[in-house]
């Protein structure tokens, strides 16, 4: 018989982290059986949760890692949230397709917005014209929003993303699960529980202290876990990629703009990036960066320069684009991927004075690159807490702020992912499905039809 199940999406868990610190989840894996999963490639949040959703590798489904660049638009994006970027049936589709009245809720996995989920919530601020922004959520049906934010408190976002990034977010979340299971019953939930990916980047993973973190999570999971199976719900678990430590970050888009590839314009002081006037450009996204070449001519001169770069493990094109599950109009003319210790930052001045002014903030949507240094305040700032403060007490009598506290620096990070690790102790893991005979990996696309076949009781 089918049963209800939900899905804790735990980010950044591996075999290596399931110790003494981790009871509730080693507990559960040695009762319901581990998997490591080889993970799809670009090993990042959107394209690993994507291919789990649809059982399609990134040319299928079209999320070749967290950003791309439209070169119809001549822009680049990052974190869009709309459901429809993503092709592919999704998995609570092929459910209901077999199960006729099958329910969802999508609870703060990505491409949240616009699905055809039953009930989702997802981070969303708001941006008033006189150019605020207010953290926020946003929920289907939209009443769900205010409803939850009554009942729960508002979504603690600075706990999100960002230097104050912490357990707070991820209890949150946790709560919110649990409030939409007693109020509505869905047949599957999808749940994100994102703590693990914070300080796994900010103080790499031999770090002494991700013991805490690992503590945190799996309480939070713990309570998951009791409250979904006092209800009949199957719970299963599992993550996207492994965090491995870094030494090294390498600025791609520098090296490009000593070749003269890049093209830069000044505004108000500062250099920006231009894409569409740039020959060749890089849109960086932890280990994988996908590079853009307008000149097919340069195509030869470009890769040759990029497999000339220490920390630049391969680089792929044509056929091992195909081979690799990448080739799509969102991907890159080549995609590099670097070397477990290092990964792609999106700098490209040459001077810190002329970085533009988002660079020092928390904004994800217009760098050019995802960048973990938001995770960090400037160390060279005296008092940044009471800066930031001062800069807040401005913004509530009305006056327009840059909240300009992050550091350019990327040395600060410890841990990345987006390749595969070379020890499958980095891997993700699948828990609660079984096990797999002689203890073998599954493919990440693979991942799909155990989590379908859980939804329509087959296993």
């Amino acid at each position: 018989m089918a049963e209800r199940i939900a899905i804790l999406n735990i980010v950044g868990l591996t075999p290596r982290l399931l110790g003494p610190a981790m009871p509730r989840l080693r507990q559960a894996a040695e009762a319901s059986g581990l998997i490591r999963v080889n993970p799809v490639l670009p090993a990042v949040t959107c394209t690993a949760q994507s291919t789990y959703l649809t059982g399609l590798p990134p040319s299928g489904h079209g999320a070749v890692a967290n950003g791309w660049y439209d070169r119809r638009l001549a822009e680049h994006h990052f974190w869009k949230q709309s459901n429809r970027l993503i092709g592919g049936a999704k998995l609570w589709e092929k459910v209901l397709a077999a199960r006729p009245g099958f329910t969802c809720a999508q609870l703060f996995w990505w491409y949240n917005m616009y699905s055809s989920a039953d009930w989702s919530i997802t981070p969303r601020p708001m941006y008033p014209a006189d150019g605020r922004k207010i953290f926020d959520i946003a929920a289907h049906p939209h009443a769900l929003r205010d409803e939850v934010k009554a009942a729960l408190g508002p979504f603690p976002f600075p706990a999100f993303w960002g230097p104050a990034a912490g357990i707070g977010s991820s209890e949150w979340i946790a709560r919110a699960a649990l409030w939409v299971e007693e109020r509505h019953r869905p047949d599957l939930s999808l749940v994100y529980l994102p703590h693990l990916d914070y300080n796994l980047q900010r103080l790499g993973p031999d770090d002494p202290r991700i013991a805490d973190d690992c503590r945190a999570i799996d309480a939070v999971a713990g309570r998951l876990l009791d409250a979904y199976a006092q209800r009949g719900v199957r719970t299963l678990v599992l993550s996207e990629y492994g965090i491995t430590a870094v030494r090294r970050s390498i600025a791609l888009n520098r090296v490009f703009r000593a070749q003269g590839w890049i093209g830069v314009k000044e505004e108000l002081g500062r250099e920006l990036l231009d894409c569409g006037a740039s020959r060749v450009f890089a849109i960086a996204d932890h280990q994988v960066a996908h590079i853009y070449v307008r000149d097919p001519a340069l195509l030869p001169a470009v890769q040759a320069e990029l497999e000339r770069i220490d920390g630049v493990a391969r680089v792929l094109s044509g056929e091992a684009l195909r081979a690799a599950g990448l080739e799509h109009e969102r991907s890159g003319d080549l995609v590099a991927f670097a070397a477990e210790d290092a990964w792609f930052n999106y700098y490209y001045w040459e001077d810190d004075a002329n970085a533009p002014d988002f660079a020092r903030c928390v904004d994800i949507h217009r760098k050019y690159g995802y960048d973990p240094v938001e995770l960090f305040l400037d160390p060279a700032q005296r008092a940044p807490r009471l800066r930031i403060a001062a800069k807040l007490a401005a913004r509530q009598m009305g006056f327009r702020i840059l909240m300009d506290v992050i550091p350019l620096d990327p040395s600060l990070v410890k841990g990345s992912h987006g390749t595969c690790p070379a020890d499958p102790r980095d891997w993700p893991v699948l828990i609660g499905t079984g096990r797999v005979d002689g203890d073998r990996p599954i493919e990440a696309v693979d991942v799909h039809q155990r989590l379908l076949a859980a939804c329509l009781g087959e296993a």
